[in-house]
Protein backbone atom coordinates (compact mmCIF):
# COMPACT_ATOMS: atom_id res chain seq x y z
CA UNK A 1 0.00 0.00 0.00
CA UNK A 2 2.76 2.58 0.93
CA UNK A 3 4.30 1.68 -2.59
CA UNK A 4 0.99 2.73 -4.50
CA UNK A 5 0.57 5.90 -2.45
CA UNK A 6 4.27 6.87 -3.39
CA UNK A 7 3.35 6.25 -7.30
CA UNK A 8 0.12 8.60 -7.00
CA UNK A 9 2.32 10.88 -5.09
CA UNK A 10 5.16 11.00 -8.08
CA UNK A 11 2.34 10.80 -10.59
CA UNK A 12 0.71 14.13 -9.09
CA UNK A 13 3.80 15.29 -8.72
CA UNK A 14 4.61 14.44 -12.84
CA UNK A 15 1.00 16.14 -13.80
CA UNK A 16 1.59 19.54 -11.61
CA UNK A 17 4.89 19.91 -13.28
CA UNK A 18 3.83 19.11 -16.77
CA UNK A 19 0.64 21.50 -16.27
CA UNK A 20 3.07 23.71 -15.18
CA UNK A 21 5.44 24.13 -18.09
CA UNK A 22 3.44 23.34 -21.20
CA UNK A 23 1.97 26.23 -22.06
CA UNK A 24 5.40 27.57 -22.63
CA UNK A 25 6.53 24.93 -25.01
CA UNK A 26 6.43 25.24 -28.78
CA UNK A 27 6.21 23.49 -32.13
CA UNK A 28 8.38 25.19 -34.52
CA UNK A 29 7.62 24.05 -37.81
CA UNK A 30 10.41 25.33 -40.94
CA UNK A 31 10.66 25.54 -44.49
CA UNK A 32 13.74 25.49 -45.67
CA UNK A 33 14.46 26.20 -50.00
CA UNK A 34 16.77 23.03 -51.72
CA UNK A 35 18.23 23.50 -54.43
CA UNK A 36 18.73 20.20 -56.86
CA UNK A 37 21.09 19.60 -59.89
CA UNK A 38 20.13 17.00 -62.37
CA UNK A 39 22.19 13.49 -61.82
CA UNK A 40 24.67 13.72 -64.49
CA UNK A 41 23.11 10.55 -66.23
CA UNK A 42 20.03 12.42 -66.25
CA UNK A 43 21.42 15.61 -67.93
CA UNK A 44 22.73 13.28 -71.07
CA UNK A 45 19.52 11.46 -71.62
CA UNK A 46 17.69 14.84 -71.62
CA UNK A 47 20.50 16.32 -74.30
CA UNK A 48 19.74 13.28 -76.27
CA UNK A 49 16.05 12.95 -76.14
CA UNK A 50 14.91 16.78 -76.16
CA UNK A 51 18.13 18.18 -78.17
CA UNK A 52 20.47 20.97 -77.07
CA UNK A 53 17.62 23.52 -77.05
CA UNK A 54 15.25 21.55 -75.18
CA UNK A 55 17.99 20.81 -72.46
CA UNK A 56 18.83 24.24 -71.85
CA UNK A 57 15.13 24.72 -70.54
CA UNK A 58 14.99 21.90 -68.62
CA UNK A 59 18.63 20.59 -67.34
CA UNK A 60 19.06 23.69 -64.68
CA UNK A 61 18.64 23.81 -60.81
CA UNK A 62 15.06 23.11 -59.70
CA UNK A 63 14.22 23.95 -56.25
CA UNK A 64 11.87 22.70 -53.72
CA UNK A 65 10.99 23.62 -50.00
CA UNK A 66 11.41 20.93 -47.35
CA UNK A 67 9.49 21.03 -44.64
CA UNK A 68 10.97 20.59 -40.94
CA UNK A 69 9.91 20.41 -37.14
CA UNK A 70 11.42 21.04 -33.84
CA UNK A 71 10.50 21.83 -30.47
CA UNK A 72 11.14 25.31 -28.32
CA UNK A 73 10.55 26.91 -24.99
CA UNK A 74 9.29 30.50 -24.59
CA UNK A 75 11.94 32.07 -22.02
CA UNK A 76 11.06 35.95 -22.39
CA UNK A 77 6.73 36.10 -22.80
CA UNK A 78 7.14 40.40 -22.50
CA UNK A 79 9.80 40.22 -25.75
CA UNK A 80 8.39 37.01 -27.55
CA UNK A 81 11.43 35.50 -27.21
CA UNK A 82 11.48 31.11 -27.81
CA UNK A 83 14.33 29.32 -27.17
CA UNK A 84 15.52 26.25 -29.36
CA UNK A 85 18.29 24.48 -31.19
CA UNK A 86 20.69 26.20 -33.92
CA UNK A 87 19.92 23.04 -35.79
CA UNK A 88 16.41 23.39 -35.90
CA UNK A 89 16.23 27.19 -37.69
CA UNK A 90 19.55 27.50 -39.10
CA UNK A 91 18.53 26.51 -42.88
CA UNK A 92 15.12 28.03 -42.98
CA UNK A 93 13.39 30.72 -44.65
CA UNK A 94 10.64 30.91 -42.68
CA UNK A 95 9.92 29.65 -39.34
CA UNK A 96 6.53 28.47 -38.31
CA UNK A 97 6.00 28.65 -34.16
CA UNK A 98 2.44 26.96 -32.84
CA UNK A 99 1.85 27.91 -29.62
CA UNK A 100 0.05 25.30 -27.26
CA UNK A 101 -3.27 26.47 -27.64
CA UNK A 102 -2.70 26.35 -31.16
CA UNK A 103 -2.66 29.86 -31.91
CA UNK A 104 0.37 30.64 -34.29
CA UNK A 105 3.34 33.44 -34.60
CA UNK A 106 5.22 33.73 -37.37
CA UNK A 107 9.16 33.94 -36.88
CA UNK A 108 10.10 37.63 -36.92
CA UNK A 109 14.01 36.91 -37.07
CA UNK A 110 16.28 34.39 -35.36
CA UNK A 111 19.62 34.87 -33.72
CA UNK A 112 21.81 31.93 -33.31
CA UNK A 113 25.09 30.70 -31.17
CA UNK A 114 25.98 27.61 -33.46
CA UNK A 115 28.56 26.56 -31.28
CA UNK A 116 26.38 25.97 -28.56
CA UNK A 117 23.35 24.92 -31.03
CA UNK A 118 20.79 27.75 -29.42
CA UNK A 119 18.77 30.40 -31.21
CA UNK A 120 16.63 32.82 -30.58
CA UNK A 121 13.08 33.20 -32.40
CA UNK A 122 11.69 36.38 -32.01
CA UNK A 123 7.67 35.63 -32.27
CA UNK A 124 5.04 38.38 -31.48
CA UNK A 125 4.40 38.73 -27.72
CA UNK A 126 0.73 39.22 -26.27
CA UNK A 127 -0.85 36.03 -24.70
CA UNK A 128 2.35 33.88 -24.22
CA UNK A 129 4.00 32.10 -20.93
CA UNK A 130 7.20 31.98 -20.11
CA UNK A 131 9.08 28.92 -18.26
CA UNK A 132 11.56 29.71 -15.66
CA UNK A 133 15.43 28.70 -16.36
CA UNK A 134 16.72 26.65 -13.50
CA UNK A 135 20.25 26.18 -11.93
CA UNK A 136 21.61 23.11 -13.64
CA UNK A 137 24.61 22.84 -11.43
CA UNK A 138 22.46 21.90 -9.12
CA UNK A 139 21.59 18.83 -10.94
CA UNK A 140 22.09 15.29 -9.69
CA UNK A 141 22.39 12.16 -11.10
CA UNK A 142 19.32 10.88 -10.10
CA UNK A 143 17.03 13.13 -10.14
CA UNK A 144 13.58 12.66 -12.12
CA UNK A 145 12.98 15.07 -15.48
CA UNK A 146 9.98 15.61 -17.86
CA UNK A 147 10.99 16.12 -21.66
CA UNK A 148 8.29 18.22 -23.36
CA UNK A 149 8.20 18.56 -26.85
CA UNK A 150 6.85 17.39 -30.30
CA UNK A 151 8.32 13.87 -31.02
CA UNK A 152 7.60 13.03 -34.73
CA UNK A 153 5.29 15.87 -34.92
CA UNK A 154 3.16 15.30 -31.93
CA UNK A 155 3.30 18.32 -29.90
CA UNK A 156 2.75 18.80 -26.10
CA UNK A 157 4.08 14.95 -25.52
CA UNK A 158 5.47 14.45 -22.38
CA UNK A 159 8.24 12.04 -21.15
CA UNK A 160 9.39 10.97 -18.17
CA UNK A 161 13.05 9.84 -16.92
CA UNK A 162 15.88 10.48 -14.45
CA UNK A 163 19.32 12.44 -15.44
CA UNK A 164 21.30 9.03 -15.92
CA UNK A 165 24.96 10.94 -15.93
CA UNK A 166 26.76 14.80 -16.06
CA UNK A 167 29.23 15.83 -18.27
CA UNK A 168 28.59 13.84 -21.23
CA UNK A 169 30.56 15.12 -24.43
CA UNK A 170 30.28 14.31 -28.07
CA UNK A 171 32.73 13.14 -31.28
CA UNK A 172 31.13 16.89 -31.82
CA UNK A 173 33.32 18.62 -29.54
CA UNK A 174 30.27 19.71 -27.55
CA UNK A 175 30.89 19.04 -23.78
CA UNK A 176 28.64 18.78 -20.40
CA UNK A 177 25.53 17.39 -21.77
CA UNK A 178 23.14 16.22 -19.34
CA UNK A 179 21.97 12.66 -20.19
CA UNK A 180 18.87 11.40 -19.58
CA UNK A 181 16.76 8.15 -20.33
CA UNK A 182 13.84 10.36 -20.78
CA UNK A 183 12.46 9.38 -24.37
CA UNK A 184 13.74 11.46 -26.54
CA UNK A 185 12.95 11.65 -30.71
CA UNK A 186 13.52 13.53 -33.89
CA UNK A 187 10.89 16.88 -33.00
CA UNK A 188 12.27 17.30 -29.16
CA UNK A 189 14.92 18.98 -30.53
CA UNK A 190 14.91 22.42 -28.89
CA UNK A 191 12.12 21.60 -25.99
CA UNK A 192 12.85 21.89 -22.47
CA UNK A 193 14.26 19.13 -19.74
CA UNK A 194 12.53 20.37 -16.45
CA UNK A 195 12.72 19.38 -13.06
CA UNK A 196 10.76 18.51 -10.30
CA UNK A 197 10.43 22.58 -9.79
CA UNK A 198 8.83 23.45 -12.98
CA UNK A 199 12.35 24.98 -13.90
CA UNK A 200 14.08 23.94 -17.65
CA UNK A 201 17.11 22.70 -16.88
CA UNK A 202 18.43 21.18 -20.22
CA UNK A 203 17.41 21.78 -23.67
CA UNK A 204 16.96 18.43 -25.42
CA UNK A 205 19.08 18.75 -28.06
CA UNK A 206 20.60 14.98 -29.30
CA UNK A 207 20.06 11.18 -29.11
CA UNK A 208 22.72 7.83 -29.12
CA UNK A 209 20.77 5.35 -31.17
CA UNK A 210 21.85 2.63 -33.32
CA UNK A 211 18.44 3.47 -35.37
CA UNK A 212 17.80 7.46 -35.37
CA UNK A 213 14.95 7.39 -32.44
CA UNK A 214 14.84 6.59 -28.38
CA UNK A 215 16.85 3.84 -27.14
CA UNK A 216 16.98 5.46 -23.44
CA UNK A 217 20.13 8.05 -24.19
CA UNK A 218 19.07 11.36 -24.58
CA UNK A 219 21.72 14.64 -24.16
CA UNK A 220 20.15 18.09 -23.06
CA UNK A 221 22.33 21.10 -22.66
CA UNK A 222 22.86 22.55 -19.51
CA UNK A 223 20.17 25.49 -18.53
CA UNK A 224 23.53 27.65 -17.45
CA UNK A 225 24.69 27.34 -21.04
CA UNK A 226 21.41 28.39 -22.16
CA UNK A 227 21.45 31.23 -19.98
CA UNK A 228 24.36 32.75 -20.94
CA UNK A 229 23.51 32.26 -24.80
CA UNK A 230 20.23 33.67 -24.35
CA UNK A 231 21.95 37.09 -22.22
CA UNK A 232 24.15 37.33 -25.76
CA UNK A 233 21.88 36.73 -28.43
CA UNK A 234 19.23 38.94 -27.21
CA UNK A 235 21.79 41.74 -26.45
CA UNK A 236 22.08 43.53 -29.67
CA UNK A 237 25.50 44.44 -29.76
CA UNK A 238 26.86 41.23 -28.92
CA UNK A 239 23.99 39.32 -30.95
CA UNK A 240 25.15 40.46 -34.23
CA UNK A 241 28.67 39.04 -34.51
CA UNK A 242 27.04 35.34 -33.33
CA UNK A 243 24.56 35.67 -36.70
CA UNK A 244 21.23 36.76 -37.53
CA UNK A 245 18.71 35.34 -39.85
CA UNK A 246 15.37 36.75 -41.14
CA UNK A 247 12.43 34.05 -40.57
CA UNK A 248 9.54 36.02 -41.83
CA UNK A 249 8.95 39.65 -41.26
CA UNK A 250 5.28 39.16 -42.18
CA UNK A 251 3.13 38.55 -38.76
Amino acid sequence: MGGLERGDTLSTLFQAVAEAVKPAVVVIRTSERVRVEPEPDMRDFLRRFFGEEGFNGLSGPKYYFKEGIGSGIIVDAENGYVLTNWHVVHKAQTAEVILSDGRVRQGRWAKSDQKNDLAIVKIRPGGLMAAPLGDSDEVKVGDWVLAIGAPEGLPQTVTSGIISALGRSTAGGHESFLQTDAAINPGNSGGPLVNMAGHVIGINTAIISPVGVNAGIGLAIPSNVARKTIRQLTDSASSTAHGDRDADEAE
